[in-house]
C-alpha cells in the first residue's frame, strides 16, 4: 500500500500548507521539499504496485518506500501536535517551554532532512536499481506460464438451472453475433459452468467443429488467444506462428467468416482485452455466439450493453453439502455419525465452490474420524487459507488486479468483523477520513467514494446487502473468504491490527500498525494500557456496552496522540470527553454516551470532517463553533441539536465569513436552528433533518417564516421534517398546512414527513415539487379517511411509502404517478382497498403491503390475478409489479 500511503501523505501535507501553514511555518520549506521528493516516487509506485506481488525486487522497493513515507508522516504529524500545544499554552508556560522548543524544532528538521536523504537514496537506485528491476521482469516474462484454472467437469452441483439458461441464450434468439456473459467472484464456478455448457451435446450439435475455448486470464496475451482459436478450428502451421498479432486477427476472422461458431473467452479481466479481441469475430448473421466469463461486471456490459450478464450465485447450504459429499466420498455416502459435522463444514464455506473443493481435499486425504472433522469444522477458513495454491491465490488475483486507488478501499473491509453488514454512509465517511479518496475534478469526495464501492461490487469483490429506495447501495458485506484475504494482505502491509481477544498473550506490539480494530471486551483492552505512536485509527465494533470510568477518559488521547479516526462504539461516556481536543489530527469521531452538550473546545479540532454523536439525552446543545471548523462535512446526532450562528461581533467587523462550504449533512437539528444566520452559511448542504415542534419553522412573523430560509438551499436533496412535541402528543400540535411548493428547496429529491397530521388535500403541494423522486410519509404524516389524488402532480416520483395512518379510501389512477416504481404500505390498517389504477402504471415494479387490512391485501391479490388473466388471454408475456404481502396470511 505504499502508493496509497504516498498519495495520502501528499494530500495531508497539502492541507497543512493550505489551512494550517502557521503551525509548520518554521519547517515550511523543508516540508515543501519533502513533498517534491515524494512526488517523484508516486508514478513509479503506481506502476509497480501490481508487479510487487510477483517480483521480490519490486516488493522490497515498495516496502522501503512505505517505511520512508510513514516515517515522514510521523515526524510531521508529531511536529504539528507540538506546535498546536505550544500555541494553546498561556504566556508564562509558553515562555518557560521555549527553553526546549528550539531543540525539538531542530531535531524535527534534522529528521526531515534524513528522510529526504532516504528518499533520494531510493530514487537514485543506490539500494535497488531500476535496471535490475527491468531486466528481472524481462527475463521472467517468458518463463512465467499462464496457468488455466482447474475445472471440475464431473460432480457439478447447483448449475442445472444456469446451464439451461445459457444453452437457450446460445442456441436461440437473434441471428446477430451476440456476447453472452457470466460474471461472479473468483472461485464461484464460472469456468466450471462454461466448460459444462461448452461440452453439452446441444452445443456440439449446433456449432459442430467451429467451437474454441480460450483462457484469457489476468496476464492477457492477444497472440496466444488467436493461436488458441486457430488451433481449435484448423491446423496450426509454421506460417501462422510467424504472423504478427494483427495478421493473426485477420486470419482468425477469415477462418470464421461464413461459419456458425461459438468461442469461449474465459476469465476476461479488462475492457481493453475485449476490444483487442473482438476484431477477429465476424458477424455472419447466423446466430454465432461468444461466451465470456469475467469477475468484472463492467467488462461484460462493455462487451454487450444490450444483454444483462448472468450473475452466478452462491450455492445453497444443501447444494454445498451435496458437493462436499461427492468430493469426499465419491460414489459412496457419508457415515451418519459425520453427517451433522459435514453439513456444518459445508455451511461454513458460505456457498463458495472453490472453498468446498479445498476442504474436501483436506477431508479426503485424512482418516474420516469424528475428532478430525470436528477440528476442521471449528476452523474452516483457517484450513482454506493454509492451502493458498488452490484457493487464496485464486482470490488474490482479483486483489492484485485492482487499480491502486481501490486497493486500500478493499483492504479496509478487513477492519470490520466477519459477516458484518456495513452501512455505506459510514464506510464512505471512513474512507474519506482515512485519506483513501483523492480530489479529482468537480466530483465530491463522497461521490467518488461511492463510485469506488460500485466498482468493487462490479468486480464481485463486495456483496450488496440492501439497497435504498433510489437503488443506491445502503449496506454491503464481504464474503468470508475474501475477508480472510483482506486479513492476509493487511498483515503483510501492517495495514491494521485486529484485536479479538484482548489478553496480553494474544496481542502483538503496535510499533508498526497504523490502524487498531477492537472487536470485543473494549474496557479490558483499555485497562491493559496499550499505546502506539504510529496508530492513526482506533475502531471498536464491540456489541456489548461498557460504561467508561472517569480515570480512563484520557487514555486514548495519551496512548494514540496522532489519531485521525476514532470510532468507539460500545463505550458509553458519562460526559463528552474534552480530552479529545489533544487529538489535533482527528478527522472522524463517533462517540456514544449520556451527555447534553458538545463543548466549545471541540471547535479547535480544525481537521474534523465527520462528527457522530449518540446520546441518551433528548436534545444536544452544540456549544462548539462549527463555523470555525472549515473541514467539517457531516454532523450526525441521534437527537435534535441546537445550532447557533457565528458571533454578531465577528460578522460586524467583516472578519472570517464563517461559511461552512464543506458542510453537507446536518442529520437532526431543532426548528429553532433554521435561522438565516445558520442556513445561509451552509450553501452546499445536501441532507437536513429537522426534529421538534415544526410549527416553529412554519409560523409566519412579519409575512415570512423560517421555512423561507430552506428555499435558498439549492443543493439540498434530502429533507426530513419530524414533528416532535414531547412531552405532549404530536396530534396536539398538528400542522395546519404546508408552505407553497416554491418555498421548498428547489432541487429536493427525497422528502420524509412524520407526525405532522396534515389533511390529505395538502398532498397537492408535494405533488408540485418538480424534482421529488422519493416521498416517505411515516407515522401519521397525513390524517383523514380519504385521499383523492389530483392529476398533474408527482411527475418524477419513483418511491411512495405510507406509514401508519387512518386512511380508509384512496382514489388514484395510473396517470397520477407516471414514473412510480415502488409502493410500500405499512400499518395502513383501515385502508379498505388498493387503488386498481396503480396497477396500470407501466413503470411500477414492486408493491409491498406490511400489516395492512385483510380487505386491502385481498384487493391487491384480486387485481394481480385479473391482470395475469388478461395477459394470458392476449398471449402477452407476464409482466407487472411484484406483490409482497406480510404477514402472508393477510
Amino acid at each position: 500500500m505504499a502508493d496509497a500511503a504516498v498519495e495520502f501523505l501528499l494530500g495531508n501535507l497539502k492541507q497543512l500548507l493550505v489551512y494550517n501553514a502557521h503551525l509548520i511555518f518554521e519547517v515550511k520549506n523543508q516540508v515543501e521539499s519533502l513533498c517534491e521528493e515524494l512526488r517523484t516516487l508516486t508514478a513509479f509506485v503506481k506502476d509497480s504496485t501490481e508487479k510487487g506481488s510477483k517480483f521480490a525486487t519490486v516488493k522490497q522497493l515498495v516496502r522501503r518506500i512505505r517505511i520512508v513515507v510513514y516515517k515522514a508522516e510521523d515526524v510531521i504529524d508529531k511536529f504539528v501536535v507540538q506546535a498546536a500545544v505550544q500555541k494553546q499554552r498561556s504566556g508564562f508556560k509558553k515562555a518557560f517551554s521555549l527553553i526546549n522548543y528550539p531543540l525539538e524544532l531542530r531535531s524535527v528538521g534534522k529528521e526531515i532532512e534524513s528522510i529526504r536523504g532516504e528518499v533520494k537514496e531510493i530514487y537514485d537506485n543506490k539500494l535497488f536499481g531500476f535496471e535490475v528491476l527491468k531486466s528481472g521482469e524481462s527475463s521472467n516474462k517468458g518463463s512465467s506460464e499462464k496457468r488455466a484454472p482447474i475445472v471440475e467437469e464431473e460432480n457439478v452441483v447447483g448449475f442445472d438451472k444456469e446451464v439451461g439458461i445459457l444453452l437457450d441464450l446460445l442456441t436461440s434468439g437473434s441471428d446477430e453475433l451476440e456476447v453472452i456473459s457470466v460474471v461472479g467472484m473468483g472461485g464461484l464456478g464460472k469456468t466450471t459452468l462454461a466448460r459444462k455448457v461448452f461440452t453439452d451435446p446441444r452445443i456440439e450439435y449446433e456449432f459442430c467443429n467451429n467451437r474454441a475455448w480460450n483462457y484469457v486470464s489476468q496476464e492477457y496475451n492477444r497472440r496466444e488467444v488467436f493461436l488458441g482459436i486457430l488451433n481449435c478450428v484448423t491446423q496450426l502451421t509454421d506460417d501462422m506462428q510467424k504472423m504478427s498479432d494483427d495478421k493473426l486477427a485477420e486470419y482468425v476472422r477469415a477462418q470464421l467468416q461464413g461459419q456458425r461458431y461459438m468461442i469461449v473467452l474465459d476469465d476476461v479481466w479488462t475492457k481493453n482485452a475485449w476490444d483487442d479481441l473482438k476484431i477477429a469475430f465476424p458477424n455472419n448473421n447466423n446466430r454465432s455466439r461468444i461466451l465470456l466469463t469475467s469477475r468484472n461486471r463492467d467488462v461484460a456490459v462493455h462487451a454487450n450493453p444490450d444483454c444483462e450478464p448472468h450473475h452466478l450465485r452462491f450455492l445453497t447450504d444443501d447444494e454445498s453439502w451435496e458437493l462436499l459429499q461427492k468430493k469426499v466420498f465419491r460414489k459412496g455416502s457419508c457415515p451418519s455419525e459425520l453427517e451433522t459435522l459435514g453439513k456444518q463444514i459445508a455451511r461454513r464455506c458460505f456457498g463458495l465452490p472453490l472453498a468446498i473443493v479445498v476442504i474436501a481435499g483436506l477431508l479426503l486425504n485424512k482418516d474420516k474420524t469424528r475428532d478430525w472433522w470436528e477440528r476442521v469444522a471449528e476452523s474452516v477458513s483457517s484450513y482454506v487459507s493454509m492451502n493458498p495454491e488452490q484457493c487464496m491465490d485464486v482470490l488474490a488475483l482479483s486483489y492484485n488486479h485492482l487499480p491502486y486507488h481501490l486497493k486500500a478501499c478493499f483492504l479496509y473491509f478487513g477492519v470490520f468483523p466477519e459477516d458484518f453488514e456495513i452501512p455505506v454512509w459510514k464506510l464512505i465517511r471512513l474512507w474519506v477520513a482515512e485519506g483513501f479518496i483523492q480530489v479529482t475534478g468537480e466530483i465530491s469526495l463522497e461521490d467518488r467514494a461511492e463510485e469506488n464501492l460500485e466498482d468493487l461490487v462490479d468486480r464481485n469483490l463486495i456483496l450488496v446487502a440492501t439497497r435504498r429506495s433510489n437503488g443506491r447501495i445502503k449496506t454491503c458485506r464481504i464474503h468470508d473468504m475474501l475477508h480472510d484475504l483482506c486479513l492476509r494482505e493487511a498483515a503483510e502491509e501492517n495495514f491494521f491490527q485486529r484485536i479479538k481477544d484482548p489478553s496480553p498473550s494474544s496481542t502483538s506490539p503496535l510499533d508498526s500498525y497504523r490502524r487498531l480494530c477492537v472487536h470485543s471486551q473494549v474496557l479490558r483492552y483499555i485497562s491493559s494500557k496499550p499505546s502506539g505512536e504510529h496508530v492513526r485509527s482506533f475502531l471498536c465494533f464491540a456489541l456489548e456496552e461498557t460504561n467508561l470510568a472517569r480515570e480512563h477518559l484520557s487514555f486514548i488521547p495519551q496512548a494514540f496522540k496522532l489519531l485521525r479516526v476514532l470510532d468507539i462504539r460500545g463505550i458509553n461516556f458519562c460526559g463528552f470527553p474534552t480530552e479529545i481536543i489533544q487529538l489535533v489530527h482527528l478527522r472522524y469521531i463517533a462517540i456514544f454516551g449520556n451527555f447534553k452538550v458538545v463543548p466549545e473546545k471541540i471547535s479547535d479540532l480544525w481537521n474534523l470532517q465527520t462528527i457522530i454523536v449518540h446520546t441518551k439525552s433528548r436534545t444536544l446543545d452544540i456549544k462548539a463553533d462549527i463555523w470555525k471548523m472549515l473541514q467539517l462535512r457531516h454532523l450526525y446526532t441521534n437527537v435534535s441539536n441546537q445550532l447557533c450562528g457565528p458571533p454578531a461581533k465577528a460578522r460586524k467587523n467583516n472578519e472570517d465569513p464563517f461559511v461552512g462550504k464543506n458542510l453537507q449533512t446536518i442529520s437532526t437539528t431543532l426548528p429553532e436552528s433554521c435561522t438565516e444566520n445558520v442556513l445561509a452559511r451552509t450553501p452546499n448542504l445536501k441532507k437536513l433533518g429537522i426534529r421538534g415542534r415544526l410549527a416553529t419553522v412554519l409560523d409566519k412573523k412579519g409575512g415570512s417564516s423560517m421555512f423561507d430560509n430552506l428555499a435558498k438551499l439549492d443543493r439540498l436533496a434530502t429533507l426530513k421534517l419530524l414533528n416532535d412535541t414531547y412531552p405532549y402528543p404530536p396530534s396536539d400540535a398538528k400542522l395546519t398546512g404546508l408552505p407553497q411548493w416554491y418555498k421548498f428547496p428547489p432541487n429536493l429529491k427525497k422528502l420524509t414527513l412524520s407526525d405532522t397530521f396534515l389533511d390529505w388535500e395538502h398532498m397537492s403541494t408535494l405533488g408540485r415539487l418538480p424534482n421529488l423522486e422519493v416521498l416517505k410519509l411515516k407515522e401519521y404524516a397525513f390524517s383523514g379517511p380519504q385521499w383523492e389524488t389530483i392529476a398533474g402532480g408527482f411527475q418524477l416520483l419513483k418511491i411512495l411509502k405510507l406509514g401508519r395512518t387512518d386512511l380508509e379510501h384512496w382514489e388514484a389512477s395510473g396517470n397520477h404517478f407516471p414514473r412510480l416504481q415502488c409502493v410500500v404500505l405499512e400499518h395502513c390498517e383501515k385502508l379498505q382497498a388498493i387503488p386498481s389504477g396503480l396497477w396500470d402504471v407501466s413503470s411500477l415494479k414492486t408493491m409491498k403491503l406490511h400489516r395492512t387490512s385483510h380487505s386491502a391485501a385481498a384487493s391487491a391479490r384480486e387485481i394481480e390475478k385479473q391482470r395475469q388473466e388478461v395477459q394470458q388471454q392476449q398471449s402477452m408475456v407476464s409482466s407487472g409489479p411484484k406483490l409482497v404481502i406480510y404477514p402472508p396470511d393477510l
